[in-house]
């Protein structure tokens, strides 16, 4: 028998978002069914909400795709989490874990896409997938992570998708003590690449067009805040870094950050949703690369990191019956860093 679970969807593009009862699957041999008690709330549930083709434009629309919890029931082939467990889930809950990119632990680019937790459609069964802005999520196994002792469930959500965005290209260039590291844009991602790359021992600096952030990133370990839109103070961060990590969601020019690029630098663009524009003699005879980026690996060893270094997501925390006017303030940038949905109020 298919499992009756209550979740929030909209029925159509910009409609609001609604209690809706829906089926999961019957839990598989290799299925965890987990009883969600946190989700962040992701730009990318924002553009799916406005029914934007990228996304999927499938309604009626479940979102949510970071997300905590506990166990409440497990699969007869399950072995390694138990009912009761505490653990998280990210933007993906399948692959065809066949594929180069899925046997070397990149099945966020698996080559026959992989399956995501909302917006996507099962592998097996080939029913749509509704995400965790809901009571119960079932998942194979495989995408089943432990939630490290110590670290804020609603704080944690967020690492499943933002936090291990940013993760995997600072785990990927090895950044470390002696490195210089430049973060664009202090939102869910940038704060957590700040996190991140200070406990990695770098030296962290932040681009932001917004001064007033300067306090705000000096908490959570920037060094020196650089006004973008401040010609002199651009100037003076030319040949600064080593890498920069830019998380800005929106369409901009990047060109003057690989010009703050030491020779051989790396600018690594994670946030751009939109198409961003870069000029190619900016990086003519200077050696610069610019990259991209998690796979199950990664999300493991990023959890492990939190864990040891008591890191998670800066989060306001709203009930999940405030999740329309969480959409409203996010569309209007009007939180610090990240909203995480407190879901005891659909059981």
């Amino acid at each position: 028998m298919a499992r009756r679970v209550r979740g929030l969807a909209a029925s159509a593009a910009d409609q609001p978002l609604a209690e809706w009862e829906f089926e999961r699957r019957d839990l598989r041999p290799d299925d965890v069914a987990v009883r969600i008690t946190h989700c962040g709330v992701c730009h990318t549930d924002l553009h799916a909400w406005h029914g934007e083709p990228a996304y999927g434009n499938v309604f009626p629309l479940v979102p949510g795709h970071e997300f905590v919890g506990e166990v409440a029931e497990i699969g007869d082939a399950v072995r390694d989490f138990a009912v009761g467990d505490a653990v998280a889930v990210g933007n993906i809950v399948d692959s065809c874990g066949v594929c180069d990119m899925c046997v070397g632990g990149h099945e966020q680019f698996c080559v026959e896409f992989p399956t995501l937790t909302y917006g996507g459609v099962d592998r097996r069964d080939g029913r749509p997938t509704h995400g965790a802005y809901s009571t119960e999520y079932v998942v194979t196994e495989g995408f089943v992570y432990r939630l490290p002792e110590g670290l804020d469930p609603a704080g944690v959500a967020p690492l499943m998708c933002a936090g291990v965005t940013v993760w995997e290209p600072l785990e990927q260039w090895a950044i470390g003590p002696g490195m210089t590291v430049g973060v664009v844009g202090l939102g869910g991602l940038g704060h957590l690449a700040v996190k991140f790359a200070a406990a990695l021992g770098a030296e962290v600096d932040l681009f932001t067009t917004s001064p007033s952030k300067a306090d705000a990133a000096r908490r959570l370990g920037v060094r020196q805040v650089v006004v973008s839109t401040d010609e002199e103070q651009m100037a003076e961060a030319r040949s600064r870094y080593d890498f920069i990590i830019d998380t800005v969601a929106v369409a901009h020019d990047v060109s003057g950050y690989t010009m703050a690029l030491k020779f051989g630098g790396t600018l690594c663009l994670v946030g751009a949703l939109d198409p961003t524009s870069i000029n190619p003699l900016a990086m003519l005879g200077r050696n610069l690369t610019v990259a991209g980026g998690g796979g199950r690996p990664a999300t493991r060893r990023m959890l492990e990191f939190c864990g040891r270094h008591g890191i998670t997501a800066d989060v306001e925390v709203v009930p999940a019956s405030a999740v329309g006017d969480a959409f409203d303030r996010l569309a209007r940038n009007d939180v610090e860093f990240r909203f995480s949905l407190d879901m005891a109020g659909l059981r």
